[in-house]
């Protein structure tokens, strides 16, 4: 079905764009001195609004004749060829209408009238037409660019989401290896631990394949995971690791990738409290500041360690996430100072 006849209100848009044209007609007719003013326009407005039907076809000529696929002398060839049968074929409605308002009301040089009138009809019909068809081009035109730039954008999400996926499918690999590390230490030292463990890092990886698979959860829901992820960590260290969250509670909703914060609390763990003879206290803050939710991460760290221990995946995936997320509008840095080691992310308010 043709787009306009499938929507009332395209449908009288369109109608109401050709009375005017129909006044336009009638104005010539009555210069020509075809008719007077009031024939012509009983004349000429229903004529236009029959018009308007028939050029409706254009839109069909168009689809059939595309311009990248018949090339532009085909295309003028079926533009001229069109403009004059449907041109031909106004003519004769013109005559049966004319016609018509002969034998309802007796007058007689109406009837004469159209052998004056005939060329103008036909030569306005025939540019009207012609007008059709180069915007229903256009119109086919656009419609195509809407479709190339649609796809593009389905690409490009599509991408991001296989990016996204990637970087996901990293973290439970790296998760997993060094938690059950900890569980084989454990059981040569203290295998209630080591089974309280699991049953923690079953609960753990059940809420993350909960949660894992969405595309933006609340920060509440994240950072109770970590508290589930520091809890199985607290099995191991016992003592040495202290744990403290403290978030505004109007950053509670605020929508973030899940599993962002894990990366760099388990690097919290891993590479500062682990580390540490005395162990530490893993503090998380999470604030707002103007139109930026801060999310800080610290830890301690030995000064004097030696440089280059770990891979840096944790933070190379997070700031890769950041970017397809927020692209530049998410931070994360880093600072050290006094045996203290923090991450810090902005992200933006939705």
């Amino acid at each position: 079905m043709h787009p306009i006849l499938g929507r009332p209100r395209r449908l009288a848009a369109y109608i109401a764009i050709w009375i005017p044209l129909g006044v336009l007609l009638a104005g010539l007719l009555a210069a020509q001195g075809a008719l007077g003013w009031g024939d012509a326009l009983l004349v000429a407005v229903p004529l236009s609004i029959a018009y308007a039907f028939l050029s409706l076809s254009a839109w069909y000529v168009t689809g059939g004749s595309p311009v990248d696929r018949v090339g532009p002398v085909r295309v003028a060839a079926t533009a001229v060829t069109s403009a004059f049968l449907s041109s031909a074929v106004w003519l004769l409605l013109a005559r049966g209408w004319m016609g018509l308002i002969v034998s309802m009301t007796g007058r007689a040089d109406v009837a004469g009238s159209f052998r004056i009138g005939a060329p103008t009809f036909f030569a306005f019909g025939f540019l009207l037409y012609l007008l059709a068809m180069a915007v229903s081009y256009l119109a086919a035109g656009f419609a195509v660019s809407r479709t190339a730039e649609r796809r593009g954008l389905e690409l490009q999400v599509l991408a991001r989401e296989a990016e996204l996926r990637a970087l996901r499918s990293q973290i439970d690999p790296h998760f997993l290896f060094n938690s059950l590390q900890s569980i084989s230490a454990l059981t040569t030292i203290d295998a209630a631990a080591a089974r309280r463990m699991c049953l923690l890092l079953a609960d753990f990886l059940r809420d993350t394949l909960a949660l894992g698979s969405r595309q933006q959860i609340p920060l509440s829901s994240e950072l109770a995971l970590v508290r589930r992820f520091l809890a199985v960590e607290q099995v191991r260290f016992g003592d040495r690791l202290t744990v403290d969250v403290e978030a505004a509670p109007e950053t509670a909703d605020h929508g973030v990738p899940p599993l962002l914060l894990q990366p760099l609390v388990e690097n919290a763990v891993t590479h500062g409290v682990a580390h540490m003879l005395e162990g530490g206290t893993v503090r998380i803050r999470a604030v707002t500041q103007a139109n930026t939710v801060v999310i800080t991460v610290e830890n301690p760290c030995d000064p004097h360690r030696p440089a280059g221990r770990g891979t840096g995946l944790g933070l190379r995936n997070v700031r890769q996430r950041l970017q397809s997320v927020y692209a530049d509008e998410g931070l994360l840095k880093t600072e050290e100072s006094d045996g203290r080691f923090m991450v810090r992310l902005e992200l933006p308010k939705a």
